[in-house]
């Protein structure tokens, strides 16, 4: 059924699987509200905001992006600039991601659902920040640090300023990691009008300001463990995450850029996954 293709292709498109490297954050900011596993209720409609959420912004940076990704041999082949799906029927993708965001927002509580066009105007606004800043990682860090703190609000109806400790820490690690994939469009940056770290410092210096911001994710999570309270299979976790981190920017030089993929994907799924674990862990054995 061609619109079920259709379908198919936009989730290839948006990389749909990527979402496991938001997803957990969130849930550790949902499991930290709870003090354990949230409801099933609350929990169900927590994954399918995120999910959705994140589905609705990539499918509208696609959308955004279709003529830059066109001109650059590396994204060429995506679905919108290679005319395997039309821009209406990504418009209508965006339209309908959001609209089940926002319904799983007004099925949490009413402050989550009344943040949810807000949330929903920041994770667009990344499609556009590298047409005016260098610092568009650091937008795109906010769009994917705002997942625990939505999701401590799903659990809570109310926001605790410990949470924006781990919003910080995920802004810094997905900045860090999204210079860390730019790398791989310097040349193509630097002939056209878009903007980037590795484009205004040089692949070098942008690698080195990715390990910086994955240092400061690596405080900031320690300081999130002090301000919760949390023991020491919760401090396992942060080194685990660091030690994830190490081995991720020893994968990329700046001579050597064949393995950012490994580094991007797989690495960061494993650290947000494994941090979960350790914080739930970490809660559930300390009830």
């Amino acid at each position: 059924m061609a619109l079920l293709r259709s379908i198919r292709t936009t989730l290839e498109m948006i990389k749909w699987e990527h979402s496991v490297l938001t997803l957990p954050f969130g849930l550790t900011g949902a499991v930290l509200a709870a003090r354990g596993i949230p409801n099933l209720h609350t929990s169900v409609w927590i994954i399918v905001a995120l999910v959705a959420a994140r589905s609705a912004a990539m499918s509208f940076n696609r959308l955004a992006d279709a003529s830059i990704d066109a001109a650059n041999p590396r994204t060429k082949i995506r679905a919108l600039p290679a005319g395997k799906l039309s821009r209406s029927f990504v418009a209508w993708f965006v339209v309908t991601t959001s609209a089940v965001f926002i319904f799983a927002s007004h099925e949490l509580n009413t402050l989550a659902f009344d943040l949810s066009p807000l949330a929903l105007g920041i994770v667009f606004l990344y499609s556009f920040s590298k047409r005016f800043t260098r610092w568009s990682h650091l937008v795109l860090g906010i769009a994917m640090g705002m997942a625990p703190a939505a999701a401590w609000i799903a659990v809570r109806g109310s926001l605790d300023p410990r949470i924006l400790i781990l919003t910080a820490a995920v802004v810094f690690w997905g900045a860090g990691f999204d210079i860390l994939y730019a790398c791989q469009d310097y040349e193509h940056d630097c002939s056209v009008n878009v903007y980037s770290v590795p484009k205004a410092f040089g692949i070098r210096s942008a690698l080195l300001i990715a390990r910086t911001f994955h240092m400061v994710t690596v405080l900031l999570l320690v300081w999130m463990t002090i301000a919760f309270g949390l023991g020491k299979l919760a401090i396992a976790g942060v080194v685990f995450v660091a030690l994830l981190l190490i081995y991720e920017h020893s994968l990329v030089k700046h001579d050597d850029l064949s393995r950012v993929n490994a580094a991007f994907f797989t690495m960061n799924g494993l650290v947000s996954m494994a941090f979960l674990f350790f914080i739930a862990g970490d809660l559930l054995l300390n009830r």
